[in-house]
């Protein structure tokens, strides 16, 4: 089954997450998929924009955690580290960061195809949107939501940093005061309270959120392409993209070095286990700039 569906509609190109039975998470596999379809709408001239969306009731969840607790694949592990890759001897500690990045180099890489592409970029939000999923979903240039959609946070859930673009997106669309209570609070928020805050462009009822998308899409499309074009890239320039790539590479760093710590194993074990995980004392050194005092 294909996980990444990919097709077009006049001008209208649409990429569809196809991953049910694990809620839209991606695996390694799923995100070299979506990659490949970003890029490929992105740069593609007849294509005058692009609907982003889940399946009907849902949306992404991110990372396939699952996939992350088994180890990855080794062949990818071998391709993204440019090194013989051998898996560890039954019983060693899985690296787990190094599984991280084998997803986390292709959304990040669509990601930034997204921002740069020369036309609008419509994320379709009909379900959860969490951790990965929601930074998808930001770094569209439209977010619509249905009435059954939901926003959040969701990796301080298992000891993570944030990644998949959320922690530059974040305050640039709702402000540092309520990103940093997204972070630290994780409230899950409705279709409604996202766009109040910010998140979300419009919310549509349910029944005729498909339709309402497709006659959003088909308006842009009839837009002028090249002045879009330009348009985009000023308000990007405006708000800093051109730091995005940096700050996605910051990004996978410290979440990798975070996943490879004693917080991340604890909270995967409660996140399967079903239950509040129970985080260690933080050691080591403080972080950069503790000592100083005003």
């Amino acid at each position: 089954m294909l996980t990444i569906l990919s097709e077009q509609r006049g001008a209208v190109g649409v990429i569809t997450i196809n991953r049910p039975e694990r809620f839209n998470a991606m695996d390694v596999q799923t995100a070299q998929d979506f990659r490949r379809a970003a890029l490929r709408l992105a740069r593609d001239t007849d294509v005058r924009v692009v609907i982003l969306q889940g399946l009907p009731g849902m949306f992404c969840s991110g990372a396939d955690l699952k996939f992350i607790r088994n180890g990855g694949s080794s062949g990818d592990l071998e391709y993204l580290t440019r090194a013989e890759y051998r898996r560890p001897p039954e019983g060693t500690p899985i690296q787990y960061g190094e599984v991280f990045k084998q997803i986390l180099e292709y959304i990040h890489s669509a990601i930034s195809e997204i921002r740069r592409a020369p036309k609008p970029f419509i994320a379709a939000v009909d379900g959860v949107a969490a951790a990965g999923g929601l930074g998808i979903a930001m770094a569209c240039d439209i977010v619509v939501a249905s009435q059954r959609a939901s926003f959040e946070w969701a990796y301080s859930k298992t000891a993570l940093t944030g990644a998949e673009s959320t922690t530059f997106m974040l305050p640039r669309l709702i402000g540092l005061r309520r990103s940093l209570e997204l972070l630290f609070l994780n409230p899950r928020l409705t279709a409604d309270e996202a766009r109040d805050v910010g998140l979300v462009t419009r919310v549509f009822e349910v029944e005729p959120f498909a339709a309402e998308v497709a006659a959003m899409a088909e308006r842009l499309a009839q837009g002028p392409p090249r002045a879009f074009a330009i348009a985009k890239e000023l308000m990007n320039q405006s708000a800093g993209m051109d730091r995005l790539d940096d700050h996605l590479d910051r990004e996978l760093e410290e979440l990798a070095r975070a996943a490879n710590g004693p917080e991340f194993a604890e909270g995967l074990l409660a996140f399967f286990e079903k239950r509040p995980p129970r985080f260690p004392a933080a050691t080591g050194p403080r972080p950069q700039g503790a000592d100083h005092h005003a």
